[in-house]
């Protein structure tokens, strides 16, 4: 991500979801193959990953952008809405207006949100940039992370915590406001407060140009992570923004991938535009990401030709006039290749605790992760506690009413207050002590409590 005084570079998985159809009051809520294949969100999906891009507020009104986006894209992020210049202008004031917009219409067509970006040294106000005094900045961090993640809290899947806070070709951190008066610890500070305003969203390290396994701002941002891994400091996520040139990504993408997933953090491709938009280089970059099983999804910084910030390179998969390009068949073709996203697309950052083997039973763990009026979004993670299975049905019943009405990585129908959902073609085999996660939209009525009563197979589960 670059300034907005550099060509107006405003940088950066809810729902990855597939069209419901439902018949005699049963909701059947999983993709055929051909529609599976027939957009970037839907083929992305069918692995449990994403396919989001970059959204402007002030472009949602015109109809070939926004036909465009509600059609292929299951995730957005915000180009600025949520930066620190717009969101909190003066402090203390908050105008997260712009921001609302763009949720709003994510939350009507069914599209994830990922929170770009929390702490950047970039597009800050005056008033912060010229603060001298550490506990008066430290405050002032830890209320604009904790007042903007509380306002979007359960909307929000994935926050980019803290952007660019590397040196261009250096193991060091940049020069910032941040950097300069609180010192290296501002990072692990940012993580650990946006974790105490929300437990659920997932919590990125965000940066360009450490996709190269070799470079040295690579090295430093992958010692920093391995140190917060072993310290126990809350970061679920590494972005890799992913500007190329004409080329495509370096030879060592994969591997660089490999390693910080390796790190147990999920890797996630944030701005991803490619100059000329090459056929082979979009392509190689998205087998990239899913090959790696901890590869959540592929954000696009843009949707056509001229809503670009190097809108001269022509990098994305859509041109000026809305067509789509032949790196567009090229990227949905790669999306149907690779291994499914490791944990299901779940949305809690907190990992499962490894179950004693053959204890029987299962383990089921039911969040809420979004809730709004009429509706809701949640999340089920699924511990198989018997023996191996190669498919499941996990079943429960609903307390208030609530009906499902979309589902991703499962099939589900719904008969008055019973709910059964079935594995899917990928995640159906659970060795003793596997797990597997799926998610839901829904409608409520004001009362929405956890249901009880899980079963597995037709064996009661316990709470995870």
């Amino acid at each position: 991500m670059r300034p907005l005084i550099r060509l107006q570079r405003a940088w950066a998985l809810v729902s990855v979801l597939s069209a419901a159809a439902t018949v005699a009051g049963a909701a059947v809520l999983v993709p055929g193959p051909a529609q599976a294949a027939s957009t970037l969100g839907a083929q992305a999906a069918a692995s449990g990953r994403y396919f989001g891009t970059a959204v402007a507020a002030g472009k949602l009104g015109n109809s070939t952008y926004s036909t465009i986006l509600d059609r292929e894209f299951n995730m957005i992020t915000p180009e600025n809405e949520m930066k620190w210049d717009t969101t909190e202008p003066s402090r203390g004031s908050f105008n997260f207006g712009p921001a609302d917009q763009i949720v709003s219409h994510a939350v009507a067509h069914g599209q994830r949100m990922r929170g770009h970006t929390l702490v950047w040294h970039s597009q800050l106000p005056g008033w912060v940039s010229s603060i001298g005094d550490a506990n008066t900045l430290r405050s002032v961090m830890d209320n604009h992370i904790t007042s903007e993640m509380t306002h979007f809290k359960g909307k929000i899947y994935a926050w980019d915590v803290v952007n660019e806070a590397f040196a261009d070709g250096s193991t060091q951190h940049r020069s910032s406001v941040f950097q300069n008066v609180l010192g290296n610890g501002f990072i692990e500070e940012a993580f650990r407060t946006a974790r105490a305003a929300d437990s659920s969203a997932k919590l990125c390290y965000n940066d360009y140009n450490i996709e190269n396994w070799s470079d040295a701002k690579t090295q430093g941002v992958y010692a920093m992570v391995k140190d917060f891994k072993s310290r126990g400091v809350p970061i679920d996520c590494v972005g890799f923004q992913s500007h190329f040139g004409s080329g495509g990504p370096p030879s060592s993408f994969p591997t660089t991938l490999s390693n910080f997933a390796a790190l147990g953090v999920d890797v996630q491709l944030t701005e991803l535009d490619i100059a000329q938009a090459p056929t082979t280089g979009y392509s190689n970059t998205v087998k990239a990401c899913v090959n790696v099983s901890r590869c959540a999804g592929i954000t696009v910084w843009g949707i056509r030709d001229s809503d670009s910030w190097r809108s001269g390179d022509n990098p994305l998969l859509f041109d000026g006039n809305g067509n789509k390009k032949s790196a567009y068949d090229a990227v949905l073709s790669a999306l149907g290749g690779g291994v499914p996203y490791g944990d299901g697309g779940s949305t809690t950052p907190t990992p499962t605790p490894t179950p004693t083997p053959g204890d029987g039973g299962c383990s089921v763990t039911y969040t809420v992760s979004s809730q709004w009026s009429g509706g809701f979004g949640a999340n089920v993670n699924v511990t198989n506690l018997g023996d191996p299975v190669s498919s499941w049905t996990l079943t429960w019943s609903f307390g208030a009413g609530q009906q499902v009405t979309q589902a991703w990585n499962v099939a589900v129908t719904q008969s008055g207050a019973d709910v059964t959902a079935k594995s899917v073609s990928y995640n159906g085999s659970l060795g003793t002590g596997g797990s597997t996660s799926f998610g839901f939209n829904g409608s409520q009525n004001g009362s929405n409590p956890v249901p009880a009563n899980f079963t597995l197979n037709g064996t009661a589960c316990s709470a995870g």
